[in-house]
């Protein structure tokens, strides 16, 4: 069974900042996020590759990120230089390594060969990944799925929709091997980064379905992720009250509670002690 405070380490927003972009770089140390994906992919010119990589080991070197979790994005190895990367994110302060494109647990072991005990977190966004979520997830030094949902998109052939009905197949399946796993789950992008009203809905469906919080690409996005994705004034008012029936319940001998004229069982209690859990986690940042 899964520590029910193992997912509590807050992931609410989760920016990409371009590892080439030295400004964004040097802005971030104070922006309001709780992970970083310092992106030496698709946010970085060919022909900026190189530099990039070099930047991004210096500007983590000196630090300043505080309690974000640092998390590099690398290319994939089917360019000419996801290996490269590899070697460098291996040198860098960084607490986790994300390779895009993952379908095969040959990727992670080809990747794992040269990152060693560095955390791997998997870019899940194609049919393939989706249907290979529970291997993928099983993999070792497996911490994290990040959806990839604009590739997604384009590899299903789907038509957008505000509900997102065609990728749900794909959402819920990495989300189940995610869960069965015990690692964090990532939800994919909102391009429209202008469009709160827009934003906070996928959000909110997002966290509705289980995810631990929101891929970002501007600043604007994060103060909407950190709400939806945090608990509720009403959230944290029913744990702590179903804690206290539970225990009172428990020291009279039962094995139920009552709270607001609902059963409260220990799998409530699970929930109610990882919600607390989180919000001590978002209050130490601050």
């Amino acid at each position: 069974m899964t520590d029910p405070t193992a997912l509590a380490r807050p992931l609410r927003s989760v920016l990409y900042i371009p590892a080439s972009k030295e400004r964004a770089l040097e802005k971030a140390r104070g922006l309001a996020c709780d992970a970083i994906i310092f992106d030496l992919e698709d946010a970085v010119a060919v022909g900026e590759k190189a530099n990039a990589r070099s930047l991004l080991g210096e500007t983590l070197k000196s630090g300043g990120y505080g309690s974000r979790m640092k998390i590099v994005r690398i290319n994939g190895f089917d360019s000419a230089w996801g290996e490269d990367d590899a070697r460098a994110v291996a040198l860098m302060d960084a607490d986790a390594v994300l390779l895009p494109k993952v379908e095969t647990v040959a990727q992670l072991d080809a990747l794992a060969a040269i990152t060693g005990e560095l955390p791997i977190w998997a870019m899940m966004e194609t049919p393939r990944g989706m249907l290979n979520a529970a291997a993928i997830a099983a993999h070792p030094k497996m911490q994290g799925f990040v959806m990839g949902t604009n590739d997604l998109a384009k590899e299903l052939n789907t038509r957008f929709r505000a509900d997102r009905l065609p990728m749900m197949a794909g959402l819920g399946l990495c989300l189940l091997a995610a869960r069965a796993e015990g690692i964090a789950a990532i939800d994919g992008v909102y391009n429209a980064f202008k469009d709160d009203e827009g934003l906070r809905t996928e959000c909110e469906q997002g966290r509705d379905m289980g995810f631990d919080g929101k891929t970002l690409i501007h600043p604007a996005q994060l103060a909407i992720a950190n709400e939806c994705f945090a608990p509720s004034v009403v959230e944290i008012d029913l744990a702590r009250r179903q804690i206290e029936a539970f225990e009172a319940a428990e020291a009279a001998g039962e094995g139920v509670a009552v709270v607001d004229g609902k059963i409260v069982e220990n799998l409530h209690i699970v929930t109610a002690n990882r919600i607390l859990a989180q919000v001590s986690a978002i209050a130490e940042m601050a």
